[in-house]
């Protein structure tokens, strides 16, 4: 198939001549939100943003948690090694005011501390000087609240406790005094979990022993890797716990996974297919982070995931859902978003990820992917990938915004830049020594799209990024009997924050037999071209393989004089369909048309001739033969013709 660059074609003018049933997304991104809106309310007003100030940096902590997964309850002893980075007399850490501290103790001392909300400063008995590490241990107790996904809960599974934590994105405060601002990572952790015989605990990092005393059990994991507050987390029940090994070139890396019991067939099924995708990513933008540790599951209580450094928590074992938190170890834990105004470096990748799983490794699906997200970023006219209003969770993590458009937003930075070139540039990004490991705003990923491409991203940034809605495109076109075709490109835009996407154009020319893909570098409205071809084109595909975000696109074949060809509505029934569907069309008079359908790819795969009569007809067209996919069905007399897009799953 040719492929032509059409920014140096003649130009004329005044300017210049998808597949699987229910997408799980929705259940991970809804998932992501919906418990903390619900636990919410009565906290409404509450800022949660307020947090400690970033005036040391803390380099370790030992944490020592005494649970039983029956009840909600923390008793926590936190060793905290900072160091500042001025000369301080106090320290400010985030600290739930429902949880009692009893003590804390700074070099065999009591210290005083003062609580405003839930602010806890402490004040130590002098000046600390800047630069020199020293420590720090609480000792605390109570019933955490859960304003939160659930930041610590307690719930139950075939009659089992489980206790769970997710502190994303304000949530760690809840059950362990922490600084939880996107300023500073915990260089490392040990953790010790206590909780009743019975029940085992998961936790980020390697398992280092299992001791029982009098009716308890102690685990002791260790993690040697920087990590931020809320991707710490604890998980307590009867698990099963089974090890799948995945090679990563002459390496293994364990994927360690604590389950129910009555899942554990489902979960081998999935962490199995798992290993795959570990082994893509690890080609597409370097060795799993944490490959020196474990990658792993806990499942937990409720439907979606949450990508625990070395250990996402998971509500079941989906295919979808345990690529998206796995994606997340690299983007959202090994480079972390620097302001939850770009959670779309952490979930716009995660979910683009998880397309790429179709791209590369289920190609029959991504078609079908591809056209899924980009209706669902285009179902309303406005909302930037930008967050705009961090105290508000649900802004925060907009499925249709943050996930959804933030993974497409990626999807059109791949064919601006080509794969090459995006790939490239993406692993130079997550693996930047400055960034990697750390905090990444979006100008990080943006400088380096840039310095590898060479292009200037300013505009697309604007427009994508921080503009609202989408393009909309018309395409109106016309040949003559020298196979001579001109085309006029127009675009409207659905929200005023951008008057124009700039944007190369993809679009096929096809006779069924031959076909040319024209790229149209779009730089203005009513653009016009003309090409010659060595075939006469009958169709005219806009964007066939689903590059860009758009909507509501309007593709007219014109007379030469500019007049429209006769057209009629049709209407399929159903679409999607899965098998046979059927057309419905109202005539006036007797007539015979040809039914053609088209692949995405622009291929003839099945005609038929159909007698049309007076009034309404039902056409059946048998379809079952056909792969799951997108289709384009045109209907043709003398007199009229009329197209629908028809997708089969």
């Amino acid at each position: 198939m040719k492929k032509m660059g059409i920014s140096t074609l003649f130009c004329l003018g005044a300017i210049c001549l998808f597949a699987q049933g229910v997408d799980p997304l929705d259940d991970i991104a809804e998932h992501e939100k919906a418990a903390w809106i619900r636990a919410h309310q009565a906290v409404k007003n509450r800022d949660l943003q307020n947090s400690a100030n970033n005036r040391s940096d803390i380099r370790y902590c030992r944490l020592h948690w005494t649970v039983n997964p029956a009840v909600k309850y923390i008793q926590g002893e936190v060793m905290t090694v900072f160091e500042p980075l001025e000369t301080v007399n106090s320290l400010e850490f985030d600290f739930s005011e429902a949880l009692a501290m009893d003590s804390i103790e700074f070099h065999g001392q009591q210290l005083p501390f003062a609580r405003t909300g839930n602010i806890l400063t402490v004040q130590f008995p002098g000046s600390l000087p800047a630069l020199l590490p020293d420590s720090l241990t609480f000792f605390y107790q109570g019933a955490p609240t859960s304003t939160g996904f659930g930041s610590f809960e307690v719930n139950s599974h075939e009659g089992t406790p489980v206790l769970w934590t997710l502190s994303e994105p304000y949530g760690a405060m809840e059950w362990w005094p922490c600084k939880q601002a996107l300023n500073d990572k915990i260089d490392s952790i040990d953790v010790f979990i206590t909780n009743p015989a019975g029940f085992r605990a998961a936790c980020n990092g390697l398992l280092q022993s299992e001791n029982s005393t009098n009716g308890w059990i102690t685990a002791h994991w260790k993690h040697r890797f920087s990590i931020p507050a809320y991707l710490i987390a604890i998980a307590v029940s009867n698990y099963e716990v089974f090890t799948v090994p995945a090679a990563l070139g002459t390496d293994t890396t364990p994927i360690i996974n604590y389950v129910y019991p009555e899942s554990l067939e489902a979960a081998q099924t999935g962490v199995a297919e798992n290993v795959e995708v570990l082994q893509l990513f690890s080609q597409l933008f370097g060795k799993y982070p944490f490959h020196t540790e474990k990658y792993g599951h806990a499942q937990f209580g409720w439907g979606g995931g949450m990508e625990h450094q070395t250990m996402s928590f998971v509500g079941n074992f989906g295919f979808d859902l345990l690529a998206h938190e796995l994606a997340h170890q690299w983007f959202g834990d090994k480079i972390t978003c620097g302001s939850w105004e770009d959670i779309w470096l952490n979930e716009g990748f995660a979910t683009y990820l998880t397309g790429l799983c179709y791209n590369f490794l289920r190609p029959q699906y991504w078609d079908i992917y591809k056209a899924d997200r980009i209706n669902k970023a285009t179902l309303e006219t406005s909302g930037s990938v930008w967050v705009d209003d961090t105290s508000s969770v649900s802004r925060i993590f907009s499925s249709r915004l943050s996930y959804v458009k933030g993974a497409m937003l990626l999807h059109m930075l791949r064919w601006k830049l080509g794969d090459d070139v995006f790939f490239d540039a993406v692993r130079n990004y997550v693996n930047d020594p400055n960034l990697a490991f750390g905090y990444a705003r979006t100008s990080d990923l943006k400088y380096h799209l840039e310095t590898t491409s060479g292009m200037n991203l300013d505009e697309f940034f604007a427009d994508w990024f921080y503009g609202q809605g989408y393009p909309s495109y018309d395409i109106k076109w016309s040949k003559n009997q020298g196979n001579e075709v001109k085309i006029t490109l127009s675009q409207t835009t659905s929200h005023p924050s951008v008057a124009f996407y700039e944007m190369p154009v993809p679009l096929r020319l096809t006779d069924g037999v031959h076909d040319t893909t024209l790229v149209i570098d779009h730089v203005a409205s009513g653009q016009e071209f003309i090409i010659t071809l060595d075939f006469a084109p009958t169709e005219l595909f806009f964007d066939p393989d689903l590059w860009l975000v758009s909507r509501n696109n309007i593709v007219q074949e014109v007379l030469s004089t500019g007049e429209p060809l006769p057209e009629l509505s049709i209407e399929i029934l159903p679409n999607p369909a899965v098998t046979d569907f059927s057309i419905r069309l109202k005539a006036s008079d007797n007539d015979q048309a040809r039914l053609t359908f088209w692949s995405a790819d622009g291929k003839l795969v099945k005609q038929q001739t159909v007698d049309i009569l007076p009034g309404f007809n039902t056409i059946p067209v048998a379809a079952a033969h056909l792969p799951a996919g997108r289709y384009l069905l045109r209907l043709e007399t003398k007199h009229w013709r009329a197209e629908r897009p028809v997708v089969l799953n």
